[in-house]
């Protein structure tokens, strides 16, 4: 009886190891990878920052606001930027990109 219970235990706890305690480990060193990388592109100053995108925005006419207003560009670029800042850094990871 001893060894049937022994032998579940050791079986849950090769379980718990291999498939939970090993992802979580190489899940958290990629994430912790990737946030690390993108504080130093900012400190490098490879981001653009809020004030070179206002300058650079502030001289389109009006006319032509009036179109990128029509068309959602305030909501869209932020998602756009962020859509390809994230597949920068996916691509940059060894184990997935």
């Amino acid at each position: 009886m001893f060894g049937i219970v022994l032998s579940a235990l050791n079986a849950a706890l090769a379980w718990l190891v291999r498939s939970v305690l090993v992802k979580f480990a190489t899940y958290f060193a990629l994430w912790f990878i990737t946030t690390e990388f993108i504080q130093v592109l900012q400190s490098a100053g490879v981001f653009p920052t809020a004030d070179s995108l206002t300058g650079s925005l502030g001289g389109i006419p009006a006319a032509v606001w009036y179109f990128l207003d029509l068309f959602a560009l305030s909501q869209g670029l932020p998602i756009v930027l962020a859509a390809v800042a994230t597949r920068f850094i996916i691509r940059r990871i060894p184990v997935i990109g």
